[in-house]
């Protein structure tokens, strides 16, 4: 144990190792080793229908070949546009298998939101829930995309909730029509059903394989500077980020273990806690489209879970439902929460009703993405999250030179150095630059303190990100939209605490001749553009807003000024 090179390393939970080394191989090996070693244990489940780790295997090598019968080479980027379902996992790792690169994308993106990701990564194959392949195939003929294969949830549910979606009653159809589309699908692109894809033969095992270094994942991140980036993540960053996660937690029972997953697996945080390290212990990992009290309450009847990642807001509601259901929530021992601050009530509500333990943790989608975590035991100290995760260094800097380095107590930029640590930018060697120092030093944007026993505390971010659901919100994406309507003159989109997280509230300048502004239809304007978590949803109206002498917009100084006058009402447009 180096505690003068990693001091933190005093302060982790007994059973977790001082020493780390980044596991051998790829993603692609892990399931493999996972496949044969767990062969009869379910791997997956989806509204109760079962995958054991050997048909998954099988249905990965069945859906590489038909991928490459499509076209797919090494190298190339392979759009994926689904929710939480078995067959997101089944496209992630026969991808990966082809030395090909995965793109995730949120389904539930605008078609502008998606247009900007395609034309970044230029992939010309998407992987699409059929709800969203109408929105794909209207995209412009500039866009590279050539062939599209639809995916249909409902086929991989087990027979008895296919026919309960078929009734013809309205619950029934209200169902059906949350899961699948009847739109037509046909458009300019070639359209590839997903179970043809899986008529294949399994891809041969001599077939080439991708080797630990190269890139993996391309993972869309609006980083520092608010315009979204595809972070390059490798193989062995995400292996390692994975390792790294099930070495913090001890008491794990490999083959044992099930996981809920209920973060969407398109979110960095929700990928590796289900799409790899899961996988990696050979988890039965329960999967949900969408997050829902009722549907978790009630898998957990049949399926007990005993991990769960989330974020606050889905720990308090399901405390709160499992009480007013008299559910039982005990089964689950570890919970790892991360994306927004873990209230000290919410850890005492979980962990009274699960008798289990809910920490914190901290990362960032460049860090494949999680840094730190509260120890798993006595030592954990609620309101920080926690000391560096094992083989990663931090420094606490000065954010304007990051060469100096800042005293305990002081308030700094956070660096991390790790394996989990990405490689870079897509095509943007600029912003690669700015956050990638030397010596393997990341820049996070994110001003810290570090105590004298070395746990962290957030205090602020640079780069004013608003994280709103444990989804990151760009202000100037929606200050863009916002200052396309012919009603607003000028803008400072800003976060306020909210029960996500934070509330994005938008304050607003109107144009001259404006007496009034009609805040449904600024917020119709949005909902046009951006998916509904950016929406504002408050919007302040304002004569001015506080400006340098260069005449740039102070988000942080309109921010303090609506926290000192009161925040906004949910959804209103105030005067100020």
């Amino acid at each position: 144990m180096d505690l003068a090179a990693r001091p933190w390393l005093a302060s982790y939970a007994p059973g977790v190792p001082t020493t780390f080394e980044v596991p051998a191989g790829t993603l692609t090996d892990m399931l493999d080793t996972s496949v044969r070693t767990y062969g009869d244990a379910k791997a997956l489940e989806f509204f109760g229908a079962a995958t054991s780790y050997r048909e998954l295997g099988g249905a990965v090598a069945r859906a590489a070949a038909g991928l490459k019968s499509l076209g797919v080479r090494a190298g190339d980027r392979v759009a994926l546009v689904l929710p939480n379902c078995p067959q997101h996992i089944i496209a992630f790792y026969a991808v990966l298998r082809l030395g090909a690169i995965v793109v995730e994308h949120n389904p539930l993106y605008t078609d502008r939101e998606l247009r900007h990701q395609f034309e970044d990564h230029g992939a010309r194959i998407a992987i699409v829930w059929d709800r969203v392949v109408p929105r794909v195939q209207r995209m412009p003929a500039d866009i590279a995309v050539t062939t599209v294969v639809s995916v249909g949830l409902i086929g991989a549910m087990p027979a008895s909730r296919r026919l309960a979606l078929k009734l013809p009653i309205g619950r029934a159809r209200e169902a059906r029509a949350a899961l699948t589309t009847t739109q037509k699908l046909a458009g300019p692109r070639r359209l590839v059903a997903w179970k043809d894809v899986l008529r294949h033969r399994p891809l041969p095992g001599k077939h080439p394989r991708p080797v630990a270094t190269d890139t993996a994942v391309l993972q869309y991140t609006s980083g520092t500077t608010g315009v979204p980036k595809g972070a390059i993540l490798t193989h062995r960053n995400l292996l390692a980020n994975a390792a790294q996660g099930r070495a913090w937690v001890p008491g794990l029972q490999a083959g044992r273990e099930t996981v809920y997953a209920v973060l969407p697996m398109f979110h960095a945080y929700g990928l590796t806690l289900c799409l790899t390290f899961a996988m990696s212990i050979g988890a039965k990992l329960v999967l949900f489209p969408r997050f829902d009290v009722g549907m978790v309450l009630d898998a957990a009847k049949k399926s007990p879970p005993t991990f769960l990642p989330a974020v606050p807001p889905i720990y308090d509601r399901l405390a709160a439902g499992a009480a007013e259901r008299g559910a039982d929530l005990r089964s689950i021992r570890f919970a790892i929460s991360g994306a927004m601050s873990l209230p000290q009530s919410t850890v005492e509500t979980w962990e009274e009703a699960t008798g289990g333990y809910l920490i914190e943790g901290y990362g960032l989608t460049e860090t494949s993405p999680v840094v730190a975590g509260n120890p798993i035991g006595p030592t954990r100290r609620p309101g920080t999250v926690g000391v560096p995760f094992p083989g990663s260094d931090v420094r606490i800097v000065d954010p304007e030179n990051p060469d100096v380095d800042r005293a305990f107590g002081e308030a700094g930029e956070l660096l991390v150095r790790g394996p989990q640590v990405f490689q870079g930018y897509w095509h943007n060697p600029e912003q690669t630059q700015a956050v990638l120092l030397e010596d393997g030093w990341c820049r996070t944007g994110d001003i810290v303190r570090m105590d004298e026993d070395h746990f962290i505390t957030i205090v602020d971010r640079i780069k004013e990100l608003i994280i709103t659901g444990g989804f990151n919100v760009a202000p100037s994406e929606v200050e863009r939209v916002l200052l396309r309507h012919p009603d607003v003159a000028d803008v400072a989109v800003v976060g306020l605490p909210g029960a996500a997280g934070e509330d994005v509230v938008a304050v607003v300048v109107p144009a001259p001749g404006v007496e009034d502004l009609d805040v449904e239809a600024l917020r119709s304007h949005c909902r046009g553009e951006l998916a509904a978590y950016k929406v504002p949803r408050s919007i302040v109206q304002v004569q001015d807003l506080p400006r340098s002498q260069l005449g740039k917009i102070l988000r942080r100084e309109a921010r303090a000024q609506l926290l000192e006058d009161g925040r906004p009402a949910e959804g209103r447009g105030d005067r100020r």
